[in-house]
């Protein structure tokens, strides 16, 4: 029926077939997003491509906090649990809803739901309700002084604080707090901001920010001045001697200064390591993360690693 639209999903990090129909070839991905694996493909098949090509309307993009909403929406609906590849099309079916403003259609999705486990449930739990827009991340300066707790405490008011982290630093005047609240509306979230401007407290919207949602939301100890600190991800395998390899490369060579791992049931561990690093020697360590062989990221150049850490 040629009024039926038939429209394709694919995570942001993992979008091979779009990229794929806008050239109009097959175009291979240099990294791949492992959250949902049952669609991550550096390339694909041909006789997939030329299906696609062929019969269906547009592909839609979601990233990781859409599908694991997607994930909530379906359990708290129908009590039953979707894999991150099998909730995709329904998060792409949202995000084309309410991109276009559709309402009183038919809507069919393709889901399934067995690849899951408890690991990567912990990781949904944690995302769906940034996913939804119900929970925003936030960071907020304030005076490193008796009563300014307190102060802060007050503009927070009713909105219920789910996640919080504060760690007394002498040897800086302002603290910062990075915490979580419960939003239902964007004009909540602007409320709180506003009052926090209003009582001089400086605040910042963390919520879009993987790098705070992956590790920085779970360190403890407050900012710190290393020097020649290079901040980098890279994707573990996950079996044993990961670790070891990846010590024998780098250290004692280079001081590791910071490190954050936690399981999220996917292929590839993301973890995220400080290394102090002098500038002289980056290409001697650009050459052993090479020869290493593990996915690896430069973060430095993210605002937020200057904000939260040093």
């Amino acid at each position: 029926k040629p009024e039926v639209k038939i429209v394709g999903v694919e995570p942001f990090d993992a979008n091979a077939m779009a990229l794929s129909l806008h050239h109009g070839q097959r175009i291979m991905l240099d990294k791949v997003g492992g959250f949902a694996d049952g669609v991550a493909v550096k390339v694909v098949g041909e006789e997939t491509f030329r299906l696609c090509k062929e019969l269906i309307d547009g592909v839609v993009l979601v990233n990781r906090d859409a599908i694991c909403a997607s994930i909530k929406n379906m359990f708290e609906e129908k009590r039953s649990i979707l894999e991150p590849a099998g909730a995709l099309a329904l998060a792409g079916a949202e995000a084309y809803c309410k991109y276009y403003g559709i309402k009183g259609e038919n809507i069919v999705v393709i889901t399934s739901g067995a690849n899951m486990n408890f690991d990567r449930l912990r990781l949904v739990t944690e995302l769906a309700d940034v996913g939804r827009q119900r929970e925003a991340v936030l960071a907020t300066f304030m005076p490193e002084e008796p009563g300014s707790f307190k102060k802060f405490a007050e503009m927070v008011g009713p909105m219920n604080i789910t996640e919080f982290k504060y760690r007394y630093n002498s040897t800086k005047e302002e603290a910062l707090v990075l915490y979580s609240v419960g939003v239902h509306t964007v004009t909540e979230l602007e409320a709180i901001k506003g009052r926090m401007e209003s009582a001089n407290l400086r605040t910042i919207n963390l919520t879009n920010d993987d790098l705070v949602k992956d590790h920085l939301r779970h360190l403890m100890g407050g900012r710190s001045d290393v020097q020649n600190e290079l901040l980098c991800r890279f994707v573990f395998p996950e079996r044993p001697g990961a670790l070891m390899k990846f010590l024998d490369a780098f250290s004692p060579r280079w001081n590791i200064s910071l490190f954050h791992y936690r399981g999220q049931g996917e292929t590839g561990a993301n973890v995220l390591v400080g290394i102090q690093v002098p500038l002289s020697e980056m290409d001697e360590f650009q050459e052993q993360a090479e020869k290493l062989g593990y996915l690896y990221a430069v973060e430095n150049i993210n605002k937020v690693y200057d904000l939260l850490m040093h």
